[in-house]
């Protein structure tokens, strides 16, 4: 990436986190429904497949949690709904191939909110199998994985964007 288009990129970048950022913190975080509703979706997801493999979740609104555990609130912070707009917005910033954009947001979209729902499972699991380590767990290690994903998603792009064939 050449220096005027670097410039390039920081300025959209810088522009589509700004306006982000205000649709998010202005309108839809104080609205509350689009967030409430990624919260239930992913609390419902993550509980379904641990039934699946045998668990029986409980729910109580915004928190799941297994028999003998107190249960994860799936507060607004941790839903994933700010880390799926920066990733598109970094999708959208960086030069490459129109085409790929089509494919490669909603995939990335998808591996984030998988990897959310992962990441809620081995949170209720860790709470109630070792729930000396649930901090740890939640403020370090799942939470790491989850961004190095966002991370590995984003060093993909860049290599299609940097690719001979990409065009902005």
């Amino acid at each position: 990436m050449q220096n005027n288009e670097l410039i390039r990129f920081a300025a959209k970048a810088l522009g589509i986190f700004v306006a982000w950022y205000l649709v998010y913190d202005l309108w839809i975080l104080p609205d509350g429904r689009v967030d409430h509703a990624l919260s239930l979706h992913i609390i419902s997801v993550a509980g379904g497949i641990m039934e699946a493999f045998g668990f029986e979740p409980w729910y109580a609104g915004r928190v799941m949690g297994l028999p003998g555990a107190n249960g994860i609130e799936m507060v607004d912070g941790c839903n994933g709904l700010e880390a799926l707009g920066l990733f598109v917005g970094f999708v959208l910033a960086y030069p490459g191939p129109a085409k790929a954009r089509l494919w490669f947001i909603p995939l990335g979209l998808f591996l984030i909110y998988a990897v959310n729902i992962l990441r809620l499972i081995v949170l209720a699991w860790t709470q109630l199998s070792a729930p000396g380590l649930f901090d740890f767990t939640h403020d370090y290690s799942t939470t790491a994985i989850f961004y190095i994903v966002i991370f590995a998603m984003w060093v993909w792009w860049a290599n299609l964007g940097d690719s001979p064939r990409a065009e902005a």
